[in-house]
Formats: structure tokens, sequence, C-alpha cells
């Protein structure tokens, strides 16, 4: 394994997220404090507990859920996408390195802006509202297999884009509206058993259950389940990454 090779990838993508600090991480804990004060304030007053926790602590999984989807979707689409567009991808394509090498420099610089942003807004949560971590090694560890997973998805998307417009497309049309109606912000028992059952098919669901059983001790889906479809979702993503590399899809062209 070129170590060098990786480090330099890694150190120069972890570089750029610096030279724009305020949108990489300062807006993302903005608008996560604007959370909290919207659904907080205005919903808080009306849902008091859900299922024995406060709704402000409640909702804070979700909202980490949410931030860390977007930001390692972004994070890694742009990521792989500025250099096709650019054309020093052709410069990387041609190092002594593996496409597994180079996947994991850009999915590890991603994954680990996103943790960091994760922990910074968690930090922020306990700022609004009382709350606790039961299961703190099961919290990172759905920490990061998530930033892992979505940075991959994400650098599947940053191949798959031909434009900037593709690049914004998914995570809007698609993570946001899912992660909203995945439980971030209420427990799918609130729901009619009908749309229960629909909810279910919504893989962020797993997601954000899993993760908000680390924190509370309650899930809307067993632990094991959430554990084992972050997983599924990720050898998934490898797959795919697997196939672009090894047939050039949009890279050699």
């Amino acid at each position: 394994m070129n170590l060098h090779a990786i480090r330099a990838i890694y150190l120069f993508e972890m570089a750029r997220s610096w030279r724009t600090l305020s949108q990489s991480l300062l807006a993302p804990v903005i608008s996560t404090s604007l959370y909290f004060v919207v659904f907080g304030a205005a919903i808080g007053n009306r849902i008091t507990e859900v299922q024995g926790v406060s709704y402000g602590a409640f909702i804070v999984p979700g909202l980490i859920m949410l931030s860390l989807l977007m930001q390692s979707v972004t994070n890694a689409s742009f990521g792989i996408y500025f250099p096709r567009f650019t054309g020093t991808i052709y410069e990387v394509l041609s190092a002594p390195l593996s496409y597994l090498e180079i996947t994991f420099s850009y999915v590890a610089a991603a994954a680990t802006k996103s943790i960091v942003l994760g922990l910074i807004i968690l930090a922020t949560a306990t700022l609004f509202v009382p709350m606790r971590i039961d299961h703190p090694v099961w919290m990172l560890m759905f920490l990061v297999l998530t930033a892992l997973t979505f940075s991959l998805f994400g650098f599947i998307i940053g191949i798959w884009a031909d434009g900037f417009e593709k690049l914004q497309l998914v995570p809007l049309l698609i993570i946001t509206p899912l992660t909203f109606l995945g439980g971030s912000f209420y427990s799918i028992d609130m729901l009619p058993p009908f749309w229960q059952t629909v909810t279910l098919f919504n893989p962020v669901v797993y997601l954000v259950s899993g993760f908000r059983w680390s924190f509370y001790s309650i899930a809307d889906v067993h632990v094991g389940i959430s554990l084992g479809m972050t997983l599924v979702f990720l050898a998934i993503c490898l797959g795919v990454v697997t196939w672009m590399f090894k047939t050039g899809y949009r890279l050699k062209a």
C-alpha cells in the first residue's frame, strides 16, 4: 500500500476544507442551531416527551445524522468531481495507486470532515438541551460507519455527475427528504400502522434509530438490524466503486 500517496491526497483534501472553514463547519453548525430554536421552541412546547426523553434531547441524534449524511455526500462528491472537472484526475489515475488507495484517500478525508462536524454539533447541542450518551462506543461506531458509508455514496455521485447541478440533485432531492421522513424529528411509533410499514423501506430510518439508541437506549428498529443495514449499504457502495474503477466509468473518457 502506497501510504505516502494516500497521505498526500488526504492532507490535500483536508487543507481544502480549512481554506473554506466557514462553509465547511460554521454554516452547518448555525443551521443546526436554528433547527433547535425552531423545533425545540415551536414543537417542543407541544410535544414535551417522546419515549420518556424530552423532545429537545430526542431530536439531537436526528439533527447530527441529518448533517452527517449531507456533509458526507457533499464533501466526497465535490472532492472527486473537482479533479475530474479540472482534468487533474488523470494525474491521480496515472500514479502508482490502486483504485482502493485512491478511493480510501478521498473517502477518508470526506468522512473525517463529517465526523468532526458531527462532534461539533454534538457539543453545540449540549448548550441547548441536557442529554446523555448511554453507549458512547456504539455512538462513535455508528458515527464513523455512517460517515464512511455516505462518503462512499458521495464518491459515487461525484464520478457519476457530469455537471455541478447533478452534484446537488441527490443530496437535495433524495437525501434530505429521506432524512426528514426517517424519524429524525419523531418516532415512527407515532405514525399510523400503514405509514409505519412504509417508513421501514426508508434506509435512513435504520441509521437514525441505531444512532438514537446509542444515546438513550430507545430505538424504532432493533440495533442489530440497524447495524446490519448500514454494513449492507457500505458493501453495496464498495461494489459500485469497484465496478466504476474497473470499467473506467466516466473516469477514462
